[in-house]
């Protein structure tokens, strides 16, 4: 009899109502990773693909060759964005349930991404967010206020009414708008560090998008252009474990690591625990190295976990097993580094909820201050007239004409 070939369904490892079981997720053990020199040849390196790079272990002791010896002062501020950005995304998930603002997303579980890597790079490198990166806009000193006014749509909407909620910009600050259309920030890094190499500049690009994403084919068009090109560029792939309702075993994630992508187009990957800020900090300070020095490129798959919903429309009872979160093998980022400094003598539980408090009240009292720009239900509104704005240089006729109409009609 002639053997038939089977259609391949990826597992998913627990379903609502059944146990959750994180036993596919490969981890290697604290320091057992060895740290390679930043000009590495990419063949030399394959190995970190593979395997995953950790510093806390168990004991919150920071341990091995990655390990990045930041200040102790480094690493409060460090505590403190996490802080900041977990309280905020508690505040802004309650207002949209709340009616005030009308859609959101958490970065619950992935605080570590954003700020460690925020924090490795220089101010003056170009980053590429994706919608669950608000710890970069924390980093990069955007003020609260600012983003609650973008979440409001409001008279100080920095989108000027015209972007989902989230999708965050700031021109001065180096970080490029946020699009709902998923992997397009892929190849727009590769080609601004194109660009600055080009230019002679001194400084990289960094993007970031989540595992679901690496589905589409932007990834593998920015993967090819890095490659060839050696462009300056981070490519960072959050494996949060969901892309919304889909296990990340249908992107590719069950036969092999996300990283191990990057060596199959020449390019340096490293696969690092997500929820170790230590960690991501140290491989996010390799890869910039490497960029900088002629290196190349270097795709980072940062393992973690999407603590929360994918979004405020979202339901992942319906889809996965119920409070997996509390079990994820690798930890909440917050209170592991917070353990590490409190058993390094550099903090304390009195600090820390000294700080909670702080911070809390530092949220409170920006939805104060966004909201007297205008909420969604009451004034001031936006102007009418910035619809017409920043499209062309010199505005066509045809929207002289709609603008016009619009006014006569508005008076």
């Amino acid at each position: 009899m002639p053997i038939k070939s089977r259609l391949h369904l990826p597992h998913v490892p627990a379903r609502p109502g059944e146990k959750p079981d994180f036993s596919y997720v490969q981890i290697s053990p604290a320091g057992a990773v060895p740290r390679p020199q930043v000009n590495a040849l990419v063949k030399d390196v394959a190995h970190l693909a593979l395997e995953m790079v950790r510093v806390l272990d168990d004991n919150a002791d920071a341990v091995g060759a990655w390990h990045p010896h930041l200040d102790a002062s480094e690493l409060q501020v460090g505590l403190r964005h996490m802080l900041l950005t977990r309280i905020y995304d508690e505040r802004m998930q309650r207002m949209q349930r709340g009616g005030k603002i009308s859609f959101y997303i958490r970065s619950l579980g992935e605080e570590a991404v954003s700020v460690a890597q925020g924090m490795a790079l220089s101010p003056s490198d170009m980053l590429f967010p994706g919608y669950r990166n608000q710890g970069l806009q924390i980093v990069r000193g955007i003020p609260l206020v600012n983003l609650m006014c973008q979440l409001l749509s409001n008279t100080r909407d920095m989108c000027k009414g015209r972007q989902l909620p989230v999708m965050y910009h700031s021109k001065a600050n180096n970080l490029f708008s946020i699009s709902g259309n998923l992997a397009t920030q892929f190849p727009q890094a590769v080609g601004w560090a194109m660009a600055a190499a080009i230019k002679g500049e001194g400084n990289l690009a960094a993007t970031w998008i989540g595992e679901g994403s690496t589905a589409e084919a932007d990834f593998h068009h920015a993967l090819l252009f890095a490659s060839v090109y050696q462009a300056p560029v981070i490519l960072n792939v959050v494996n949060n474990q969901w892309a919304i309702s889909t296990f990340q075993g249908y992107a590719g994630g069950e036969q092999r690591s996300f990283a191990a992508r990057g060596p199959g187009y020449g390019m340096a990957g490293i696969r690092v625990d997500g929820n170790d800020f230590l960690a991501v900090y140290s491989v996010t300070q390799w890869a910039a190295e490497r960029a900088r020095t002629g290196g190349g490129p270097t795709l980072i798959e940062l393992v973690t976990y999407r603590g929360a919903a994918h979004s405020t429309s979202d339901d992942p009872a319906r889809y996965r097993a119920k409070d997996d979160a509390e079990h994820w093998p690798l930890g909440d980022p917050i209170i592991r580094l917070k353990a590490h400094m409190i058993k390094i003598g550099e903090w304390s539980e009195e600090r820390h909820e000294a700080l909670v408090a702080e911070l809390e009240a530092q949220v409170v009292s920006s939805w104060k201050e966004a909201v007297t720009f205008g909420t969604l239900n009451e004034g001031p509104k936006l102007d009418s007239d910035l619809m017409f704005e920043d499209v062309f240089k010199e505005m066509p006729e045809n929207l002289q004409r709609q603008q016009a109409l619009m006014r006569k009609e508005r008076s």
